[in-house]
């Protein structure tokens, strides 16, 4: 049994390494100059720290020409990058319940054709025009989402309907205490990374790597996310539909 699980950790950290050296030089410049587009705000600039975007980008394996949806957009950080990533020949879908005026203004100051805001419930996330998605994502908002009177096993499943085989969901949060399962998502603002693994499996999901880009040893994950003095210590997880 031990040996087992020793060869299964040693597989996820050659997926998580296969990940980042199978990245060119020239999706290193792309992913730069995502990063660099005059197109995002000065409030992404100061999240950029905090986010790691360089790192995250190619770990959602995100293309130009993909069908992406980002769930929980919020101000549209994440929204942002992933519309610059796939490109005026892919799309991006941003949703939110009730989309708010960070994201409303961004694209009035800067319309873009690809980038699509829809208003939709957590438990009902996908359009119907937004089939055949290449990549679904979900940031930092795992937590708020339990806190909602949100039916999230449901949600993972119309997620994991509207990717084609071999798309993937990504999910990256803020790190609760190994074993607090949802205690803390309320008043820490963070999750138990196994609560994620076992709902998202649980719809049909294989987790196929982990980042450990977002990871702080040295978070207590004690203290709320949103007061913490230090980055939080935050899990990436990429899930794969099976083909």
């Amino acid at each position: 049994m031990i040996q087992r699980m020793v060869f299964l950790a040693a597989l996820l950290g050659v997926a998580t390494l296969t990940a980042c050296m199978s990245m060119t030089s020239s999706d290193a410049a792309r992913f730069d100059a995502i990063v660099a587009s005059p197109v995002r705000i000065d409030a992404d600039r100061r999240t950029d720290a905090a986010r790691h975007p360089t790192q995250f980008l190619p770990f959602t394996q995100v293309k130009p020409g993909m069908r992406a949806l980002d769930v929980s957009a919020g101000g549209g950080y994440t929204s942002q990058l992933m519309a610059l990533a796939v490109g005026p020949s892919g799309v991006l879908y941003a949703q939110a319940p009730n989309p708010g005026a960070t994201l409303t203004r961004r694209l009035a100051d800067h319309p873009q054709a690809n980038f699509v805001v829809v208003a939709r419930p957590f438990d009902d996330p996908v359009p119907p025009e937004a089939h055949d998605l290449d990549v679904i994502t979900l940031i930092q908002n795992y937590h708020d989402i339990a806190n909602l009177p949100v039916d999230r096993v449901r949600m993972n499943r119309q997620l994991f309907a509207a990717l084609k085989p071999g798309g993937h969901y990504i999910v990256v949060d803020h790190a609760a205490r190994a074993g607090t399962g949802t205690a803390d998502t309320r008043t820490l603002h963070r999750i138990d990374e196994a609560v994620v693994r076992n709902e998202v499996t649980q719809a049909g999901f294989v987790l196929e790597a982990e980042g450990s880009f977002l990871r702080n040893p040295d978070d207590p994950r004690d203290k709320t996310s949103g007061d913490s003095p230090f980055f939080t210590d935050k899990f990436a997880l990429r899930f794969v539909k099976p083909r």
